[in-house]
């Protein structure tokens, strides 16, 4: 069983594939989205759940999302159609990192992708080349909230905490216009929405060939979540925009 299918079905129960409630995302979609006729890019946009939401509160709102993965868009595809909103969304195939367009949008998303780019700081650079004046851009990633293992770092990486993550960001040239920092409740909900999707759809289906895969790596994660990461990840989201317009 290859990656892109294993986040598939670990994603079935949580959509947004970060530490967010829904009711959190509407609500960094009303600070992130300028207008009613705006236009949005996401960097990284995988099944397209943050585009699909947007769409379906701005009637006149059109929406652009890359990924690499196309069974991914082809699940926002559908799923666009089943919204009624597939009229205004188009979906490129290919590197977000690499992306090009002959116009600029009003705002631009990247919300736990920062690993196509090789980091915040170049994933933020991405974001300014699409970005019209006076536009904002959505970002979220993982920090510290305190001094991690270091099996914790070999899992994530060499993360910030969100002071220095902040002022990273601010000496990038950036503004905070609003932000969210994930609850431990939308981090624990995440995290069982992952394992437990996964496992039952192994449970579900015992004589597929990847169901014993399956159920190990929900277990794997599972384990190191409880005992490597969890006193210590925390998950912040930010609206910016550019802080010399």
């Amino acid at each position: 069983m290859h990656r892109e299918q294993i986040s598939r079905l670990a994603h079935a129960g949580h959509p947004i594939a970060a530490p967010l409630d829904d009711d959190s995302v509407r609500a960094l979609l009303e600070h992130a989205v300028p207008r009613d006729d705006a236009r949005v890019l996401d960097l990284g946009c995988g099944t397209g759940e943050w585009l699909l939401r947007a769409l379906a509160a701005r009637p006149g709102l059109r929406a652009e999302g890359v990924d690499v993965s196309e069974g991914a868009l082809e699940q926002a595809r559908a799923a666009a159609r089943r919204r009624g909103v597939g009229d205004r969304l188009v979906l490129h195939h290919g590197d977000a990192a690499d992306f090009a367009a002959d116009h600029a949008f009003d705002l631009v998303i990247s919300v736990g992708a920062a690993h196509a780019f090789g980091g915040p700081g170049a994933t933020l650079a991405a974001a300014r080349r699409h970005l019209a004046p006076g536009g904002r851009v959505l970002v979220g990633d993982g920090y510290w909230e305190r001094e991690p293992s270091a099996e914790a770092v070999a899992m994530l990486g060499d993360l910030a905490d969100l002071p220095t993550t902040v002022d990273r960001v601010v000496a990038d040239g950036w503004t905070p216009v609003h932000g969210h920092i994930s609850t431990r409740r939308e981090l624990d909900a995440y995290e069982w929405a992952w394992t437990g999707s996964l496992a039952s759809w192994a449970l579900d289906h015992p004589a597929d060939p990847g169901s014993s895969q399956a159920l190990e790596t929900a277990a794997a994660h599972r384990d190191e979540w409880l005992r490597g990461y969890r006193d210590a990840f925390g998950f912040v989201c930010l609206v910016l925009r550019s802080t010399t317009g």
